[in-house]
C-alpha cells in the first residue's frame, strides 16, 4: 500500500498566528512530512523537527515573472541564488512564476518564460533541483497572471525541454479556471512535480462546504506513480491546527 506525503504551507497557518514550535509539532504528530513555503529563518527549526522543506519560492514575484525579458537578469540571478540554497538543505522544489500578461499574447508569453528558464535550467540540473512553474488561476485571486491553463504551462515545459522544468499542479486554482481536475491529472502528470490544495470556493478547508472531493483526486494521483508532496494551501475559518489535521485525513488515501 502507497500513500501521499502531505506537506504543510507555512505562510498560511503561521500567518494566522500559530507559533513556529506549535505548528512544527502538530505537523510531526499528526503525520506530516514536510513543511513549504518557510522564511529561509525556520529553516534550521524545520530541519531539527525532522521535516523536510518541500519548496520555496525564493521571495519571487508573482506579477513580474519570466514572461518579461527585462525581468529576466534579475530574476535569474535570484534563482540560482535559491537553487544553491535548495542544494544545501535538501529542498526538491523552487517555485516559479510566470508573472501577468499586461497585453502579453499568449504564445509569445510562453516562449519568453521559457528563454528565461533556459537560463537557469542547467544550474537546477546540477543541483538535483526542480523549477515549478506555477499554475494560479486570474479569475479570482490573480488577475491577468499568464500561467493560468494547464496547457499554457506544457507548452513552456515543452520549450524548455527538461526533467528539471516542470509544473506546479495547485487543485483548487485549477478548479477555479478549467475544472476537470482528475482527467487533467491523467494526461499530464509526468509534467507535475508538485500538487497544492484548497477547497474551492474560499480557499478555505476541505470540509463539505466546498465542491472539490479529495480523496478520490489524491487516489488518481497516486495512481500515476507520483512520489513528491501534496502540500496543504488553504486559509483556515477555524482553529488552523485543526484545520490541517482534518485535511490530513481527508488526503491519507491508499493505494
Amino acid at each position: 500500500m502507497r500513500q501521499i506525503k502531505l506537506s504543510v504551507c507555512w505562510w498560511c497557518f503561521a500567518g494566522v498566528g500559530v507559533e513556529p514550535r506549535d505548528l512544527l509539532r502538530a505537523a510531526v504528530d499528526i503525520g506530516y512530512s514536510a513543511v513549504e513555503l518557510v522564511e529561509p529563518v525556520y529553516w534550521p527549526l524545520v530541519k531539527d523537527y525532522g521535516l523536510t522543506i518541500a519548496s520555496t519560492n525564493g521571495g519571487l514575484s508573482i506579477e513580474q515573472g519570466l514572461n518579461r525579458r527585462e525581468y529576466h537578469d534579475a530574476i535569474v540571478q535570484r534563482i540560482h541564488t535559491t537553487i544553491q540554497q535548495a542544494e544545501h538543505w535538501g529542498i526538491p522544489n523552487v517555485i516559479v512564476f510566470s508573472g501577468n500578461r499586461a497585453g502579453l499574447d499568449d504564445k509569445t508569453g510562453a516562449e519568453i518564460t521559457a528563454e528565461g528558464l533556459s537560463r537557469v535550467v542547467s544550474a537546477a540540473e546540477d543541483a538535483g533541483v526542480t523549477l515549478v512553474l506555477e499554475l494560479l488561476n486570474s479569475k479570482i485571486d490573480h488577475p491577468d497572471y499568464q500561467c493560468d491553463r494547464t496547457v499554457w504551462g506544457v507548452e513552456v515545459c515543452r520549450l524548455v525541454n527538461s526533467p528539471r522544468v516542470k509544473l506546479l499542479y495547485d487543485i483548487y486554482h485549477m478548479q477555479i479556471m478549467e475544472g476537470d481536475i482528475m482527467r487533467t491529472i491523467g494526461a499530464y502528470h509526468s509534467l507535475f512535480a508538485h500538487y497544492h490544495t484548497a477547497g474551492n470556493p474560499g480557499r478555505h478547508e476541505l470540509d463539505d462546504t466546498q465542491e472539490l472531493f479529495y480523496p478520490p483526486i489524491v487516489r488518481t494521483i497516486l495512481e500515476t506513480g507520483y512520489e513528491g508532496y501534496l502540500g496543504q494551501e488553504f486559509v483556515p475559518r477555524g482553529d488552523p491546527i485543526a484545520g490541517f489535521k482534518h485535511a490530513f485525513e481527508v488526503c491519507d488515501v491508499r493505494v
